[in-house]
C-alpha cells in the first residue's frame, strides 16, 4: 500500500510539474519573451547602438528630474512619468504647463519598459526614446518650452556643460538633440524584471497556481494577440476592433490616420491606473472585460476577469533603484521661469 500510494504522490508531482512547464510553453508560443536574465543579452535588446553609457545615464538621469526643462521651470519629465508611482502621474488625463490639461483628454503611459516599445505615443508617431522625448519638452500644454529656450538653459549652466563634455567629449555640441537624446538614454535603463520573467527563464516556482491560471486564462481568452513581446504590448493595433468602447466619447484621440493605437504594456500594470488612452477605467478587472467586448468580441465572466487579473500581480517588477540627483544652480545668465 505505501508502494502504491508513493507511487500516486510521485505522479501527482509529475503531473503538476507538466502542467506548469506546459502553461509556459504555451506563452511562449503565444509570443509572450522575458526579459532575459542575463545582462550581455539585454544590454543589446536596450542598446542596439551602444549608446549607454554610465556618464550618459547619470546626466539623463539629472534631465530627466531637471523643471527648468520646461517653460515655467516646474514641470520635469517625471511629472507626468513618476518613477515612484509607477511610471505614471495617476491621473487620467496628463496636466501640463499653466495647470491646462490634455486636449485629447490623453492619460500618461508608463516610462517603465517603454524601451521595448515598437513605437512611441499614443499614436506611435516616434520610433524611439530618443525622438519621443523631444515632443512633450516643446508641447504648449505639456512643458511648453521651444528648443531654444532648453538649449539657452542648460547651456546657462556651467556644471550642465562640464557634465556633457565627460559623457560625449569635450566637442560635444549641448543642443536641443543632444540634450533630449540623454534623457532617451537614461530611460533605456528603466526595465523591471518580474516573476513572470523568471516562470518563462525556467524557475517553475516563481508563480503561484493561481497566476499560472490567469496566464493561461489570458493566452486562451486571446489576449495575446495583442498584448505580446516583452512588453506585453507597445505595438499598434486597431482600437476598438470589433466592439464599441464604451467610453468613446471622453476626448477626441482617434489614433493615428489608419486608426492604430499603441497598446499599452501589461507589465507594472496594477500600479498604472487609470486605464486605456483617455484614463477612463479605474478597475482592472473592469478594463479586461472592456478588452474583451471591444477587441476580441466576447464577453468575460467576473471569473475569469479576477483570474487574469491575479495573473498580472505577477508582471508587478523590481524597480531600478534611482537616487533623486542634486541638480547644478542656475546662474544670472538662466532665463527665468516663465508661466506665460
Amino acid at each position: 500500500m505505501k508502494v502504491i500510494k508513493l507511487m500516486g504522490m510521485s505522479l501527482l508531482a509529475s503531473s503538476l510539474l507538466l502542467g506548469a512547464g506546459s502553461v509556459a510553453e504555451k506563452a511562449k508560443n503565444a509570443g509572450l519573451k522575458a526579459i532575459p536574465a542575463d545582462k550581455t543579452e539585454l544590454m543589446k535588446l536596450i542598446d542596439p547602438n551602444k549608446t549607454i553609457t554610465a556618464e550618459r545615464v547619470e546626466l539623463g538621469k539629472k534631465l530627466y528630474f531637471e523643471p527648468r526643462l520646461s517653460k515655467s521651470g516646474i514641470i520635469s519629465c517625471n511629472t507626468c512619468h513618476n518613477l515612484g508611482l509607477g511610471g505614471v502621474d495617476g491621473v487620467p488625463a496628463a496636466v501640463g504647463h499653466n495647470w491646462t490639461a490634455n486636449p485629447h483628454h490623453l492619460n500618461s503611459p508608463t516610462v517603465y519598459n517603454a524601451v521595448f516599445f515598437a513605437a512611441q505615443f499614443w499614436d506611435g508617431r516616434s520610433p524611439d526614446l530618443e525622438d519621443q522625448a523631444q515632443g512633450p519638452m516643446q508641447a504648449p500644454p505639456e512643458m511648453a518650452a521651444p528648443p531654444a529656450l532648453v538649449e539657452e538653459r542648460v547651456n546657462s549652466i556651467p556644471a550642465y556643460v562640464e557634465d556633457f563634455k565627460k559623457a560625449y567629449g569635450k566637442d560635444v555640441k549641448v543642443d536641443f538633440t543632444t540634450i533630449t537624446k540623454t534623457i532617451g538614454i537614461f530611460e533605456r535603463t528603466l526595465v523591471t524584471p518580474s516573476r513572470f520573467d523568471d516562470y518563462l527563464n525556467g524557475k517553475e516556482d516563481a508563480l503561484t497556481d493561481a497566476e499560472k491560471a490567469g496566464l493561461a486564462t489570458f493566452i486562451d481568452k486571446g489576449c495575446t494577440s495583442c498584448h505580446t513581446g516583452i512588453a506585453l504590448g507597445g505595438t499598434m493595433q486597431p482600437f476598438p476592433a470589433v466592439g464599441k468602447f464604451k467610453y468613446a466619447n471622453v476626448g477626441d484621440f482617434k489614433g493615428d490616420k489608419n486608426g492604430m493605437v499603441k497598446t499599452p504594456t501589461l507589465r507594472n500594470i496594477t500600479e498604472t491606473a487609470p486605464y486605456f488612452h483617455n484614463g477612463t477605467e479605474w478597475n482592472l478587472a473592469e478594463a479586461v472585460k472592456i478588452m474583451g467586448e471591444t477587441q476580441l468580441g466576447m464577453k468575460i465572466s467576473d471569473e475569469d476577469a479576477a483570474k487574469i487579473v491575479t495573473f498580472f500581480g505577477a508582471l508587478k517588477g523590481k524597480k531600478p533603484e534611482v537616487t533623486y540627483p542634486q541638480l547644478p544652480e542656475s546662474t544670472l545668465k538662466t532665463p527665468k521661469p516663465d508661466f506665460k
